[in-house]
């Protein structure tokens, strides 16, 4: 059976909802803003905010033009956003800001029943438990940490470090180098049919999907070797745990 258990975060081990364009986060961003030096309005800081990530993935795409999928670090663009106004940030002052607009925008975060179960399980058995998230590490490792995610782990690569994004298979190569992983070991579980079940298909390795009230609609084939379509992560270690 398998050693390396692959695992997508949001929508796989943990029940997460956000929403980015809401207008009490931009309210509450722009005040954050003003209190450091940089005057912006509520309409010209959403502006700001959008324009300025399109850049930056438009940098990205130059930097890597062998990706298909690309990530940014969402930490340049807060820091862009202060220089546009004429201050210098510091980097504490970013991260602090990344850390509030993360929090302005999220209004669930906890995990799935069984997750806590299946890690155990899967560390009693000696197995070796990798996390592939398309995320930001300025938001998601203190989320890691916040939901005690972060010892579990053998590994953990964050798009936005490698500015690549699943479903491209040059992401899946990085998790698989680094820590010299072997296809027929390994498995990828995950609640997205493209980014998590297609990318691995296409690297080459089994994955596993289960099917979560956020995960996107399926429009096409699920070329997964298990399946969960209920969202009972308890039924992951009946499957594919021996």
């Amino acid at each position: 059976m398998y050693q390396n258990y692959i695992f997508d975060l949001y929508g796989t081990l943990v029940d997460i909802r956000t929403d980015e364009w809401q207008a009490q986060l931009w309210k509450k961003m722009q005040l954050l803003y003003n209190y450091h030096g940089a005057d912006y309005s509520y309409q010209e800081i959403k502006r700001a905010y959008g324009r300025l990530v399109d850049k930056e993935k438009a940098a990205v795409r130059r930097r890597h033009p062998e990706y298909t999928v690309i990530d940014i670090k969402i930490e340049k663009v807060f820091r862009a956003m202060f220089i546009e106004k004429g201050v210098k940030p510091s980097k504490a002052l970013v991260a602090f800001i990344a850390e509030a607009f993360r929090c302005f925008s999220t209004k669930q975060l906890r995990l799935y029943d069984g997750v806590t179960d299946l890690l155990d399980t899967l560390k009693a058995k000696g197995k070796h438990i990798y996390l592939l998230s398309n995320a930001q590490r300025g938001f998601t490792e203190n989320e890691l940490n916040a939901l005690g995610l972060t010892p579990y782990f053998d590994g953990i690569v964050i798009s936005s470090d490698e500015e690549c994004s699943k479903p491209d298979v040059h992401y899946y190569e990085i998790l698989f180098n680094r820590y010299g992983l072997k296809k027929s070991e390994s498995i990828m579980i995950g609640n997205d049919y493209l980014a998590d079940i297609g990318g691995a298909a296409d690297f080459g390795i089994d994955s596993l999907y289960i099917h979560q009230a956020i995960s996107p609609d399926i429009d096409g084939e699920l070329r997964s070797q298990y399946t969960i379509m209920d969202g009972d992560v308890f039924k992951i270690k009946k499957l594919i745990v021996k």
